[in-house]
């Protein structure tokens, strides 16, 4: 994260930003540990996926939309895995 411009408690900060707004958009309840762990965990998927097509997001814009994204992703599997 620290490549990015990202330090560790921004990440933490921005990934429970990621996190909260991904799961009001998907309309779930983790709460904050999860909000945070799901932002961070969904910035990182979200990179490498988006890393495979080329697609680089850095910086604190980035890694929010990065963590959304990532964190919806991560949400949608683990409904699909629960049923």
């Amino acid at each position: 994260m620290e490549e990015q411009g990202v330090g560790w408690i921004a990440a933490i900060i921005i990934g429970g930003i990621a996190g909260w707004l991904a799961e009001k958009f998907m309309k779930s309840d983790m709460g904050v540990f999860m909000n945070i762990i799901l932002g961070i965990v969904g910035a990182i998927v979200a990179n490498a996926i988006l890393g495979v097509f080329g697609i680089v997001l850095g910086g604190w814009l980035g890694y929010l939309i990065a963590g959304f994204i990532g964190a919806v992703i991560l949400i949608w599997v683990g409904r699909l895995i629960r049923r």
